[in-house]
């Protein structure tokens, strides 16, 4: 066994790897990218253009990659059109970061999903022009998992967790797909008053932040950092008291994305128009004689529900206590581990996050929820997930004890009393 390995010790967080700079670099850009993905899906709900192409896999009855550019140019057809060609590059990108975190051991699974999804996509084609596009998609997709797999790399298997994390971003990357079209599909679509389309994009707009976070997951658990962290562990006390801090702040911040989510894609995003006050109240009252008036101020956006109301102020409540205690967190962070500290300079970067996402929301408001300023409020949250996540992946890694540099006393249970 080789010095320092760990492969006695439980957990994943346990397990040894060795560093490969172009493995961390290509995962690094993969979750930039799907960075920029949420950027432009946020931008495309601030908008309020998701159907500005109305068809889906096809756009405008084209193959999306062929769309003339001269049909790019009207309405919000840029913003929708370019959304689904990077989730196309952002697909492409993730199945061979399961290829690359796979190993040669990932060719032949991913062969046998590639054809399988090829050979589905030819028996939607069989079933008439009705199922043409989706036929296209889903064999255009089995074609990049095939060719993935067929790509002769001898690239190691990744140590840990980390093949299995690859799996789950490539089924999580297909689902989102899945979902977005969805989205169009069924956008006039009811289920009671709901209509599908919306709910359909709250979930893809809510995986998606998920999505971006596991694609930072794996690009920390890549780098050189992380694996100095897994010969350099130590007990540490003081890193164990601070992570229910961590855990509260994650917690806030995914609460305030699914409320936020919920009014991006209800368009109530300004239900209130005003701050800090709502409509001139600490606490708007919302009985029908006030929603008349409310809804007769209301020149920019459609008509608004007492619910609505209700889920912005909590909203605006939740910001509050997120903020309280994620700088509580780096508070405690400081205190107990220093600036210098690896959890020190992550909470440094989380506080000042929430700070600048604070402002955001307010800036939301002012601004008549303005698209730039919305999509930056969109990223900032999804940042903020993710920085949450990490910061408690790190505190996790340096309170397990380094199992080697334990001492252990040999245990004389049959061991004679000294006679005297």
């Amino acid at each position: 066994m080789e010095p320092g390995s760990r492969r006695g010790s439980p957990g994943f967080l346990l397990d040894p790897m060795k560093y490969s700079a172009s493995r961390f670099g290509f995962a690094a850009f993969t979750a930039l990218a799907t960075l920029g993905l949420v950027c432009m899906g946020g931008l495309v709900t601030s908008k309020g253009v998701g159907m500005a192409v109305p068809d889906w896999p096809t756009s405008f009855g084209y193959n999306m990659f062929a769309l003339p550019v001269a049909q790019w140019f009207h309405g919000g057809v840029f913003d929708e059109h370019t959304h689904r060609l990077w989730a196309s590059t952002v697909g492409l990108l993730v199945v061979l970061l399961t290829r690359w975190l796979g190993g040669q051991e990932s060719r032949r699974p991913l062969a046998l999903i590639g054809a399988a999804e090829v050979v589905g996509g030819l028996c939607l084609l069989l079933l008439g022009p009705d199922w043409k596009g989706a036929g296209h998609f889903l064999a255009g997709i089995g074609g990049v998992v095939l060719l993935s797999a067929a790509i002769w790399v001898r690239v190691p298997r990744a140590e840990g967790i980390l093949p299995q994390l690859g799996w789950a971003a490539f089924w999580l990357v297909q689902l989102q797909g899945l979902l977005g079209g969805l989205r169009v599909v069924l956008d006039k679509a009811l289920v009671g008053n709901v209509t599908l389309g919306m709910v359909f994009g709250m979930i893809h707009g809510c995986l998606g932040q998920m999505f971006f976070v596991l694609l930072g997951v794996i690009a920390l658990m890549c780098s050189r950092a992380w694996i100095a962290w897994s010969e350099e562990r130590q007990v540490s006390p003081e890193t164990s008291q601070v992570q229910p801090w961590l855990w509260a702040g994650a917690a806030l911040v995914v609460l305030q994305l699914l409320l936020g989510a919920g009014m991006r894609h209800q368009h109530a995003g300004l239900a209130i128009t005003d701050f800090p006050l709502a409509y001139g109240q600490i606490w708007p009252a919302t009985d029908p004689e006030s929603m008349l008036r409310y809804n007769q101020l209301r020149t920019h956006e459609s008509t608004v529900t007492d619910f609505q109301i209700h889920l912005q102020m909590v909203h605006r409540i939740g910001a509050v206590m997120a903020l309280v205690v994620i700088l509580t967190a780096a508070c405690q962070v400081w205190r107990r581990l220093g600036w210098d500290s690896p959890l020190g300079k992550g909470a440094a970067i989380w506080a000042g996050l929430v700070l600048m996402q604070f402002m955001l929301g307010m800036f939301t408001v002012w601004t008549n929820k303005a698209a730039d300023v919305a999509t930056a409020h969109v990223a900032g949250g999804a940042l903020l997930l993710l920085v949450g996540t990490l910061l408690i992946l790190i505190a996790r890694k340096l309170s397990v004890p380094s199992w080697t540099a334990i001492p252990v006393e040999p245990v004389r249970a049959f061991a004679r009393p000294a006679v005297h």
